[in-house]
């Protein structure tokens, strides 16, 4: 019963973030807002409920079953992948190589962050 509850509770996110993104017009998918909105809530309550875990932890078991629709797609789509092989794999560097320096560039920016943060922390008991 209690993943009834949490799949429940996380379809319910999903419907809302749906609903607020078709109301106000909002450039995102619907589900990513919905999960915003659940890891915002998530994150005020400051833990898990059981349900919701249990339903997360079912659904992330079988998360490899999900990419059996994006692999249909690809041998669908073959063609065309092979006619595009060029820009897509170009973009697909690309994007690649931009995520890693802005994951670096991030990093670097909240370690030395952090550390002046307990550098002045410190001081101030010091």
């Amino acid at each position: 019963m209690q993943f009834l509850n949490g799949i429940t509770l996380l379809l319910v996110y999903q419907l809302v973030g749906e609903v607020v993104v078709r109301l106000l017009d909002v450039p995102i998918p619907g589900p990513v807002l919905g999960m915003v909105m659940l890891f915002v809530t998530l994150a005020i309550r400051g833990a898990t409920p059981e349900p919701v875990a249990q339903a997360s932890n079912a659904l992330l078991s079988h998360l490899s079953l999900l990419f059996v629709p994006a692999g249909v797609g690809m041998m669908a789509h073959f063609d065309r992948i092979a006619a595009e092989w060029l820009p897509i794999t170009l973009a697909l560097l690309i994007s690649t190589l931009v995520t890693m320096a802005a994951t670096a560039l991030i990093m670097q920016f909240t370690t030395r962050w952090l550390v002046g943060h307990r550098e002045r922390e410190g001081q101030d008991h010091g």
